[in-house]
């Protein structure tokens, strides 16, 4: 949720107006990569909520349905690491999408203690009207690269998402 308190304006060294702008300064080109990589994920995280709002479902919601409808029976261990959120975020938003009948909970039919998540009519639904203004953000997104330079976007992504998983 956004905070909408009113802030008094600072004054002096710390002001705003010696803050740069996206793009300008150590948040431009000439910044850390890494910071431009987590600046330009919050931006595109903002995106994506303003783009769901309306359809009631945030972007965490959004990639537990996604990873729900590709990787049907998954435990919600897994669960968490395919969405990359902590095991109590994914059961509260599991919770809450059941709460939503976007998904049912049944118990597994050889492991009585294991629950199966299945995406339900609603969940499907709403999930194809998010995946088509996801798209539409992607598409902006890449706006200018070819799909040579897109696919080496791509493979630098996932290589930095697996250099964990090799130490």
């Amino acid at each position: 949720m956004r905070n909408t308190t009113k802030r008094k304006p600072k004054t002096g060294p710390e002001s705003a107006a010696n803050i740069p702008a996206a793009g300008e300064g150590k948040r431009g080109e000439s910044g850390y990569i890494g910071y431009l990589l987590r600046q330009a994920g919050a931006a595109q995280r903002l995106r994506m909520e303003r783009a769901l709002d309306d359809l009631g479902i945030t972007p965490p919601q959004f990639v537990v349905l996604t990873m729900l409808v590709a990787y049907p029976g998954v435990s919600g261990a897994d669960l968490a690491r395919l969405a990359a959120l902590t095991p109590q975020t994914v059961s509260v938003i599991v919770a809450n999408l059941a709460r939503n009948a976007l998904i049912e909970r049944r118990p597994h039919p050889v492991h009585g203690r294991i629950q199966q998540i299945e995406v339900t009519q609603a969940g499907q639904s709403l999930l194809k009207q998010c995946r088509a203004r996801v798209r539409r953000l992607e598409a902006q997104m890449l706006e200018g690269f070819d799909a040579d330079e897109e696919q080496v976007i791509r493979r630098w992504l996932v290589a930095l998402a697996r250099e964990d998983e090799a130490n």
